[in-house]
């Protein structure tokens, strides 16, 4: 059973720790923001496939797909933090179940998570593509199972490794490919017929189909298969990251 009263310990502990490295907030939003305003702007004819919009406002649910990838995925490094300053030594030895030090390590990770992406919807609201109050707070409400299911890959991988460079090489393998195939960059549809069937295989293939329904009108699946498989994709994550969490007990 989780216990809230430590899961609100741990998330209230890595709140604390993600708004004091105020560098960290600026640094993860450059990227995406050179994507939107230097490709979605500097690629000549660029094509937008949903009539009405432009290719920077066709891409720019891709690129919040990308923060939240981004953030999320980065947070299991800190797993790694954890453990050699074992701190995660003294909250193993605690009287707290597994599944409770999981869950209150992935709602840690993703209020970075959120909190980055709500920043660039403000930006994306302002600059790029008029949002209404209501497909604001849609689009938040479903960045949060989004951001559940990748914090969960995030924080399984840094349980299982034993270094951050051990994590950094699994991460650029892992983030890039899901990132390309995902089509945060261009329309699935009219792709080559190895990346339609690779990005069903995707998680954030249907993060970017259900930010782009709920911004612009149109996605290649319906909402309750993005919403499905992403539902899907969340338990399946959360299995994963409580078995490795338990793994890490026994490490310890």
């Amino acid at each position: 059973m989780l216990n809230l009263n430590a899961v609100y310990a741990l998330l209230l502990r890595e709140a604390k720790i993600f708004f004091r490295e105020k560098e960290r907030i600026i640094s993860i939003l450059i990227s995406p923001l050179l994507f939107l305003f230097v490709m979605g702007k500097g690629i000549a004819g660029g094509h937008s496939p949903v009539a009405g919009y432009s290719y920077q406002q066709f891409i720019f649910p891709g690129i919040m797909a990308m923060v939240i990838l981004f953030t999320s995925i980065t947070y299991g490094l800190y797993i790694i933090w954890d453990k050699r300053l074992d701190f995660l030594k003294e909250v193993l030895a605690a009287p707290i179940s597994r599944t409770t030090l999981f869950v209150g390590k992935s709602l840690g990770g993703m209020l970075g998570s959120i909190t980055e992406t709500l920043l660039l919807l403000l930006i994306g609201a302002a600059f790029i593509l008029p949002l209404d109050i209501f497909k604001i707070l849609l689009t938040l409400a479903a960045a949060f199972p989004i951001s559940f299911m990748i914090t969960n890959i995030g924080l399984t991988i840094g349980a299982r490794m034993k270094s951050m460079e051990g994590f950094g090489l699994v991460m650029s393998f892992l983030t890039w490919p899901l990132f390309f195939f995902s089509g945060a960059l261009f329309d699935l549809s009219t792709s080559a017929p190895y990346i339609k069937v690779l990005s069903l295989f995707d998680p954030v293939t249907y993060a970017v189909d259900l930010f782009r329904v709920i911004m612009l009108g149109q996605g290649n699946f319906p909402v309750w298969i993005s919403l499905g498989a992403i539902l899907v994709f969340s338990l399946a994550t959360t299995i994963l990251g409580v078995v490795s969490f338990g793994k890490l007990q026994q490490e310890k």
